[in-house]
């Protein structure tokens, strides 16, 4: 909303003029003339607004018509047909005596101004915060004409397009009159007049919602051409492409009386390309809209936008494709076709997230890929990551997680998932709710919450743990643990606190009852209740509700404590469920350790050379000690 210059601070000055008394019809214009004759500041003067006269004509076609004067009914009659007839005129002329200004009015108080939106079809009163009206006899009419006279200096009318601003401010008016002194808190605003509010055209627009997705910007603001935006992925019925059709505006009148012929529409983006049988048109009165019909990637060839779900690249690099970043949910099937060991089909730092992705070589150092079903024939680099609910790799010795992988070769590499079949294992670290190893080299560290089986062991100085903690954080087990000391501390202070009402609720029994006793018989016949009765009775009714809420926070707290030991207890007991299985004999130095968590503690053990103990599990004797015993099953 554009703001109206405000009127000068209301200050003496050394030249004062002639008080003059003129007709016009642009007071602002008026004001820089007498000021400008008589070498004064604009600022230095104001006005008196001495009458008006509204004029109009509405020329026929091809002639032209004399103003003619309008009197109060017919303003007052006025339709909104009238103000859009393009050939309704309006016109305003004033009487007012201009004079300097020689002491400040009671009303300069008052920090206002006036201001409209765009088209000035609205104009508003703004009082700003700390602004002070005092009340006094006249001060309704005083502002009333402080407000026309700020709309005259910005040439809005008077008495055509302002009903509304004596309604808008009679809650205003009341509030001062009661007060007599009223301070503005925060800033206030009230509409004052209303013309008819113009419809503005709108020019067509092609908008390309799918490019928005090309992430092609670094954290300075400068072009990322590593990720470009190869492939633009969709969901099902996302909307892709909108067309906004052109419309010519409606007209309107200002509050200058102005009539506002809208605009044409310019056309200049309406669609030359064609769609396939993904793609779904939706025709509306103000657009078209192209719509994904399936999920996967917007592709654009010969002039026609369609969907499609797989591609194949040969490689996945900075030099070819840059990143691709695609929806998981967006049915994208990617395969990389580079099958030469000493390239990398995908490079160095490249970032995917796909749907599914088959890549039949080698995953590059710093790549990170991203998918919900990922198949590697090739190796993954040790400084690369790979993340998919559903992973096979061929050679790992990167970083992977997942909920099931299947490896052929672990070298080194480090696997998070909730279960994980190996074919061989030489170094590396797995965590896993169950892990399976169909042959076991040396350096490798098992980690799981159920079960390590292993099919063959060649190797040894592996680590083969299990920890009912697996999938809990360390941060969440100290917060557990947090929670629990803190509770118990609130118990114990509750209990407490309740002891204390419980006991003087007890020994106050036999007076409260012979209290209500009395209180009944005086009701019951009619007797005033005695004053120092009703008080005891109503400290007695305090007491007991205090007693109740002790009783039901101290439950509440009994109960978060029960549920968060709970936890706890189970993931304890699980652990007596976890087995380590070996379906070979026990070759070289293996360590087996189970992990408590209360007392937190590791039992260790290490298998005898050649012994054939299978199935291994952790064993709590009747005195409370651990260890770990071969189980029958």
């Amino acid at each position: 909303m554009g703001l109206f210059a405000k009127e000068g601070e209301n200050i003496a000055t050394e030249t004062h003029i002639t008080p003059v008394i003129v007709r016009t019809s642009n007071v602002p214009k008026e004001l820089l003339q007498i000021a400008a004759n008589y070498k004064v500041p604009v600022h230095s003067l104001d006005f008196h607004l001495l009458g008006i006269e509204t004029f109009t004509k509405a020329a026929a076609e091809g002639a032209a018509e004399d103003w003619v004067e309008m009197h109060e009914e017919e303003i007052a009659n006025l339709k909104k047909d009238d103000f859009l007839n393009p050939k309704f005129e309006l016109k305003q002329v004033y009487e007012i005596e201009i004079f300097s200004i020689t002491e400040k009015h009671n009303i300069d108080s008052i920090d206002m101004s006036i201001g409209g939106n765009t088209s000035l079809s609205k104009i508003y009163l703004t009082i700003k915060t700390g602004s002070i009206a005092h009340y006094y006899p006249n001060f309704q009419d005083d502002f009333m004409d402080a407000i026309k006279k700020k709309m005259l200096r910005a040439n809005i009318m008077i008495g055509i397009f302002d009903s509304m601003m004596l309604s808008n401010l009679t809650e205003l008016f009341a509030k001062i009159h009661v007060q007599g002194v009223y301070r503005f808190e925060t800033q206030e605003r009230y509409l004052i007049a209303q013309g008819v509010e113009p419809v503005e055209t709108v020019n067509d627009k092609l908008i390309l919602h799918y490019e928005t997705k090309r992430q092609n910007m670094d954290q300075q603001g400068r072009i990322d051409y590593a990720k470009r935006g190869y492939l633009m992925s969709a969901v099902k019925d996302e909307l892709l492409i909108e067309y906004i059709k052109p419309r010519k505006g409606e007209s309107g009148r200002n509050c200058r009386g102005e009539f506002i012929m809208p605009k044409e529409p310019i056309i200049k983006f309406e669609p030359t390309f064609t769609t396939g049988e993904k793609i779904t048109v939706l025709n509306t009165p103000t657009s078209i809209e192209y719509r994904a019909a399936v999920g996967g990637y917007v592709t654009l060839e010969g002039g026609m936008y369609n969907i499609n779900s797989e591609v194949e690249v040969s490689e996945i690099s900075f030099k070819t494709t840059g990143s691709i970043d695609t929806e998981l949910d967006a049915d994208v099937s990617i395969n990389v076709k580079q099958k030469d060991s000493m390239r990398d089909a995908i490079g160095q730092g490249m970032e995917v997230k796909v749907k599914t992705i088959t890549v039949e070589g080698n995953i590059g150092p710093d790549a990170k890929v991203t998918a919900k079903k990922a198949t590697v024939d090739g190796q993954v680099h040790q400084s690369a990551i790979i993340r998919a609910d559903e992973l096979t790799i061929n050679v790992h010795k990167g970083t992977a997680y997942g909920k099931e992988v299947h490896i052929a070769r672990l070298e080194h590499g480090t696997v998070e998932a909730d279960r994980v079949t190996i074919s061989q294992a030489t170094g590396g670290k797995v965590r896993a709710r169950e892990i399976i190893v169909e042959l076991l080299g040396s350096h490798v560290k098992l980690t799981a919450s159920h079960l390590i089986e292993i099919k063959k062991i060649q190797g040894g100085e592996n680590q083969l743990k299990i920890d009912p903690m697996i999938t809990e954080s360390a941060d969440n087990l100290h917060e557990h643990a947090e929670q629990i000391t803190q509770i118990k501390n609130a118990i114990r202070s509750i209990k407490k606190e309740l002891d204390g009402y419980e006991q003087t609720w007890r020994e106050n029994a036999p007076v409260i009852d012979d209290l209500k006793r009395k209180l009944a018989y005086y009701k019951a016949n009619g007797i005033k209740l005695p004053v120092a009765f009703v008080e005891k009775y109503h400290q007695h009714q305090l007491f007991k509700e205090k007693l109740d809420s002790l009783r039901n926070e101290l439950q509440t707290k009994e109960d978060q404590y029960a549920w968060l030991t709970e936890r706890h207890t189970s993931l304890q007991a699980e652990i007596f469920d976890a087995r380590i299985i070996n379906h070979d004999r026990w070759h070289n130095h293996n360590e087996i350790i189970f992990k408590l968590i209360d007392p937190p503690t590791e039992i260790l053990y290490v298998p005898i050379e050649d012994s054939e103990e299978k199935i291994l599990g952790l064993y709590e004797d009747a005195d409370g000690k651990f260890s770990i015993k071969v189980m029958t099953q």
